[in-house]
């Protein structure tokens, strides 16, 4: 059973909460016992759960340590903001408003939490996770990389997190987009065009031509270096991948059909890449 505790209460009224929950059978005897065998630490305010069977001893060492039930939020590699804000709303027993977070100010990650805690308190605890992470990942970086600061890291890592599912392509797919930058040319990442339509969540169709030639500051094909912004809320390996990237002259890369991707240095090996991807396309019927 789950037994909250409010914040102040006192042994006898954490008792008769007990009580009533049926996680003992008398408050009294309880009050009784824990000043005789408890050992005068103070009980501490909170949610517990209360396995079946559990000694009153061991019931009052729970609360005395503290030990309440963690719930937690997840956000996994990734999440765009919108949908931060969407799971903190959803979250049981937090409470208080909450905004959308800035796009790439949260951390990716399990959030423990108490239940009454405000949403407000735990979206504070993502970004500062992430201000921290990002701080210390800055002053390990490599030399001569692409990106001038920690904001362009940002920005940049936020497209790798979304151009690749598979871990030990992050930096190969960092040193693509490094080299392009260096060399001038457009980035050309879908999923920079993709996010002025759905704030990062799933377009749910192919793109559209016109969405390709719009002129805006996410849009990287009618553009040359990084977007206006992050795209998503990268973790915390595809900011390393960006701050040390694999050393790697490919300007290009396209799907294989595992969920990665085959890289190419010229434009003539990309599109070659680009025509094997083509016919198993059509091997599968999907094209």
């Amino acid at each position: 059973m789950t037994v909250l505790i409010p914040e102040g209460a006192s042994l006898s009224k954490a008792a008769t909460e007990l009580e009533k929950a049926g996680a003992i059978r008398s408050a009294r005897q309880f009050v009784l016992l824990s000043k005789v065998f408890g050992g005068g630490a103070p009980i501490k305010a909170g949610e517990y759960r209360v396995p079946a069977g559990l000694s009153q001893s061991d019931l009052l060492k729970t609360m005395q340590g503290g030990q309440t039930l963690q719930r937690f939020v997840r956000v996994p590699e990734g999440t765009p903001s919108i949908i931060v804000y969407e799971t903190l709303l959803k979250a049981p027993q937090l409470a208080g408003p909450v905004a959308v977070p800035d796009e790439g100010s949260v951390l990716p990650d399990s959030y423990a939490y108490n239940r009454g805690d405000t949403r407000q308190a735990v979206l504070t605890r993502m970004q500062k996770a992430m201000d921290d992470y990002l701080a210390k990942a800055w002053e390990r970086r490599k030399p001569g990389i692409a990106v001038r600061t920690p904001r362009e890291a940002l920005i940049l890592a936020s497209i790798v997190e979304k151009e690749t599912g598979k871990p030990e392509e992050r930096r190969t797919v960092a040193a693509v987009y490094s080299n392009r930058l260096r060399v001038g040319m457009p980035l050309q990442a879908d999923p920079t065009t993709i996010y002025p339509v759905t704030k990062g969540k799933p377009l749910g169709r192919r793109i559209l031509q016109s969405e390709l030639r719009a002129v805006n500051p996410y849009n990287t094909y009618a553009m040359t270096g990084l977007p206006v912004g992050p795209i998503a809320n990268p973790g915390k390996e595809s900011i390393d991948a960006v701050l040390d990237p694999a050393q790697s002259s490919a300007l290009y890369f396209v799907a294989d059909g595992t969920g990665g991707h085959v890289f190419a240095d010229t434009l003539e090996q990309h599109n070659a890449n680009v025509q094997k991807w083509y016919a198993r396309r059509r091997e599968r019927g999907e094209m």
